[in-house]
């Protein structure tokens, strides 16, 4: 584990949040060339962890954040799936005696996990895993795929009975829409928004709680969905 991993206690507080930023950026930005890596890492939350912008930066940030606060107010973070998860930034804010469980189909971005977390468990076949994990994070990758349903029911039954999904995604409206060309994201990879995906959800699973944001915006929805017992 990272020196810079977040006393989990401390989690939410403010210069505690500042802190852990600042850190992980300056290991994130030593570890990839952005210039060089940019279109690789596009459809990762790496630029923008990193970006100039600290508006921008903190937004992708929150979405961690609030993630971590409703797993751990609605679940039991022990066992953990972190699906499309990127170079596994969310590691770095669970408790550390989880055990962390990481989905990630890119070869290249998951080499880089592994370097990053060492004690990541990478995993292949989500379908293969049943009533196995207590929390499932989802958090800004199922608007990149052509089917979310399909996944969405291969997450909930890799739940355990009661356990919780978390679900994070753009709103793609015209504020978001906005805040993207203005940062200087002009990729156009998403097949949805988190409108859809929800709605998918509650086939499955029943949501306990949802919040929007960074301030309040409508740019992005982070909700915890519990599967029934």
């Amino acid at each position: 584990m990272s020196q810079a991993h977040t006393t989990h206690n401390q989690l939410f507080s403010t210069p505690t949040q500042i802190h852990h930023i600042l850190q992980r950026r300056k290991l994130l930005k030593s570890h990839f060339n952005l210039k060089v890596q940019f279109s690789a890492l596009e459809e990762t939350c790496v630029p923008s962890y990193c970006h100039g912008n600290w508006l921008a930066a903190y937004a992708a940030w929150w979405r961690l954040f609030a993630a971590v606060r409703l797993a751990t107010r609605f679940g039991n973070p022990v066992k953990i799936l972190d699906f499309g998860a990127g170079c596994g930034e969310l590691r770095h804010l669970l408790p550390e005696n989880s055990y962390y469980h990481a989905a990630e189909e890119d070869n290249e971005i998951a080499k880089a996990l592994c370097e990053l977390v060492p004690d990541a468990n990478l995993v292949k076949n989500i379908g293969a895993k049943k009533d196995c994990y207590d929390i499932v994070f989802a958090l800004d990758c199922l608007e990149h795929n052509e089917d979310p349903e399909t996944i969405i029911e291969c997450l909930c039954q890799s739940l355990k009975p009661g356990g919780i999904l978390i679900l994070s995604g753009p709103t793609e409206n015209h504020l978001y829409k906005l805040g993207r060309y203005v940062s200087g994201f002009h990729g156009d990879y998403h097949t949805t928004d988190i409108y859809r995906i929800s709605t998918l959800a509650h086939k499955h699973l029943a949501c306990v709680y949802a919040t929007q944001g960074p301030w309040r915006l409508p740019l992005f929805l982070v909700s915890a969905w519990r599967r029934h017992p």
